[in-house]
């Protein structure tokens, strides 16, 4: 079998090939502004978060706005439950192209350093 070789000089030295290997472990954190996304939910502005739980699998955000509650649910597995005075609007992923105001970022698990990706 012939073996086409590529002329080293063609190659860009100034581009470093560091690649993660399949087994090296990632972390990916999402980041949600949830004023934001509230608003963009609600059609109201000014939204304020006055609680906040934090247990093993979630967290969940208290906000409030005039006299209407808000009740936000971010799972540790991407998804989220969104609930105005006690109704549901919202149940999915964070991850669909529909929610806005979502952040990704990665990191390497045994440094913490970000990952960038282009």
């Amino acid at each position: 079998m012939k073996q086409n070789k590529i002329d080293k000089s063609l190659i860009n030295n100034n581009f470093d090939l560091d690649y993660f290997s399949q087994t090296e472990s990632v972390i990916c954190k999402l980041e949600v502004d949830l004023v934001k996304w509230l608003a963009d939910l609600s059609g109201k502005e000014g939204w304020e978060v006055y609680s906040n739980d934090e247990f093993d699998s979630y967290t969940t955000f208290l906000l409030r706005k005039d006299n209407v509650d808000a009740e936000v649910t971010l799972y540790q597995g991407g998804f989220a439950q969104v609930d105005l005075d006690g109704k549901s609007v919202f149940y999915g992923d964070l991850l669909k192209s529909s929610v806005s105001n979502v952040h990704m970022s990665f990191y390497t698990a045994d440094n913490g350093e970000k990952i960038i990706l282009q």
